[in-house]
């Protein structure tokens, strides 16, 4: 009696992650991904070697990537300076306070929209749409502001930019995804609407939150011009009008032509600035990555 193998004698076919052209696109990908972090990480690896090094080798220009001749005297200025710390304290106030209410208000609206049955639904999508592409204009918004009150408030930073629209339409896009069958089961066991958002929809929205929320402070903590057009003292403005202005001071500065010794001692500070006001953002994305990462890839194809 012969046993027969189970090994067939047809010929074996490669799939697609073993073959050749795959290879080789996975080589020229890392090559050019490897390429878009050197030139992403070289500006602030410069920043940074800058705001550590001696101030005659800036002068030079022999700072790079590595420091040279180490010195913290820039450091030790920029934080003895108590206006640095309040302008600090509150870009992190304006920070939470306006992520907190958009991130409400975002999920709020972009849960109302994910609803098809909704009368007005198309209604409301275009009123979003419509900012989106048209603004009242500089001179109308600053009127407007001024005259409900908010000026020299953190309510002038806050209210206008409250919702973005593309967040929106990325909740919404996310909502709709949702099994509705989730949210019928729950209107059985009794349920009402807001139930059903704080029990079922938001926990299972922990991904799309996370990035949203991220979106949300990276962008209030960057922003310089809504509390440089709406704000009169120095005791209110954030980190980052500070920095605009040694930024500001070290532009005239250069184009009065003057002595370089200072104009570069002011670009020093500049160094110590960013590398102080980055640090912050830097140290929030390892905590979220893997939450950005699965929000980000909302639309991606589920195996």
């Amino acid at each position: 009696m012969v046993i027969l193998g189970t090994k067939s004698d047809a010929p074996q076919t490669r799939g697609p992650v073993d073959s050749r052209g795959y290879r080789i696109f996975r080589v020229v990908n890392t090559i050019v991904l490897i390429g878009v972090v050197i030139v992403t990480l070289f500006p602030f690896l410069n920043i940074v070697a800058r705001s550590l090094s001696d101030e005659a080798y800036i002068i030079a220009g022999k700072v790079s990537l590595v420091p040279r001749g180490f010195d913290l005297t820039a450091y030790k200025l920029v934080m003895s300076d108590a206006m640095f710390w309040t302008n600090y304290r509150n870009t992190v106030v304006y920070t939470v306070v306006a992520t907190l209410i958009s991130i409400v208000l975002t999920t709020c609206y972009a849960y109302v929209l994910s609803k098809p049955q909704l009368r007005g639904r198309g209604l409301l999508v275009g009123v979003a749409l419509f900012t989106m592409f048209f603004s009242g204009g500089l001179i109308p918004n600053y009127v407007l502001v001024t005259s409900l009150g908010m000026k020299n408030t953190i309510w002038a930073v806050v209210i206008p930019n409250a919702i973005s629209v593309f967040n929106l339409l990325v909740m919404k896009a996310f909502f709709e995804s949702l099994p509705t069958e989730l949210e019928e089961a729950a209107a059985v066991d009794g349920l009402n609407t807001y139930g059903i958002l704080l029990r079922i929809v938001l926990p299972l929205s922990k991904a799309i939150i996370a990035t949203m929320v991220l979106f949300y402070a990276v962008s209030f903590w960057n922003s310089w011009f809504s509390a440089f057009l709406y704000f009169d003292r120095q005791d209110l403005l954030p980190v980052t009008v500070y920095l605009r202005n040694l930024i500001a001071g070290a532009t005239s500065a250069e184009s009065a032509a003057a002595d370089a010794d200072k104009v570069q001692a002011a670009a020093t500070f500049q160094a110590v600035t960013i590398v102080l006001t980055t640090l912050p953002i830097l140290a929030v994305y390892p905590f979220v990555q893997r939450y950005f990462v699965r929000g980000v890839m909302l639309g991606a194809v589920k195996g």
